[in-house]
C-alpha cells in the first residue's frame, strides 16, 4: 500500500485529522485538483529530464476540465458507489467560478471528478486513486506514459 500523504502533512505539523464527511465537496475537489496535477505532473517529471515548457504544455492539457470530464465520464462504471457519491456531490455543488474554457457542464464533471479525487487523497487510499488516474489515461489515450 502505498504511503498517506495527507497522515505524513498532519503528523510533521501537528495537525488533528478532520472527519472529511463535514467538508463541503468544493474543499475536497480543492485539494482533488492539486492532488490530481500532482500526479499527473510527477508522471511527466519522472519519465525524464525534459523542458519545462514541454512538461507544462503536457500537464496543462491533462490537468484541465474537459479532460477530467471525459475521464470521470470513462471510469463511472468503475467508481464504487461511495466515490459516485462524491462524485455527484462535487458535480451538484455552486462553484463560485467559471470555466475559462470549458463548457458548463464539463466544468462541474470536473468538479466532481477532482472531488473524488479529494476524498481518495484524505482518506489515504493512495492506491485507488493511481488505480482510476490510470485507468482514465488508458481509455481516454492520454500520452502521458509515453
Amino acid at each position: 500500500m502505498a504511503a498517506d500523504l495527507n497522515a505524513f502533512i498532519n503528523e510533521k505539523f501537528g495537525i488533528q485529522p478532520q472527519d472529511i464527511r463535514t467538508y463541503s465537496p468544493l474543499t475536497l475537489a480543492y485539494i482533488g485538483d492539486a492532488f490530481f496535477d500532482i500526479i499527473i505532473r510527477s508522471i511527466l517529471v519522472n519519465k525524464g529530464n525534459t523542458a519545462v515548457n514541454n512538461l507544462h504544455k503536457r500537464a496543462s492539457s491533462i490537468v484541465k476540465a474537459q479532460t477530467q470530464s471525459a475521464m470521470v465520464k470513462a471510469l463511472m462504471d468503475d467508481l464504487t458507489q461511495e466515490e459516485q457519491d462524491y462524485y455527484r456531490r462535487g458535480r451538484n455543488s455552486k462553484p463560485h467560478t467559471k470555466a475559462k474554457n470549458a463548457s458548463t457542464i464539463e466544468y462541474l464533471d470536473a468538479t466532481g471528478f477532482e472531488a473524488v479525487m479529494g476524498f481518495l487523497y484524505l482518506t489515504g487510499d493512495l492506491d485507488r486513486a493511481m488505480e482510476l488516474v490510470n485507468m482514465g489515461i488508458e481509455r481516454l489515450g492520454l500520452d502521458v506514459l509515453e
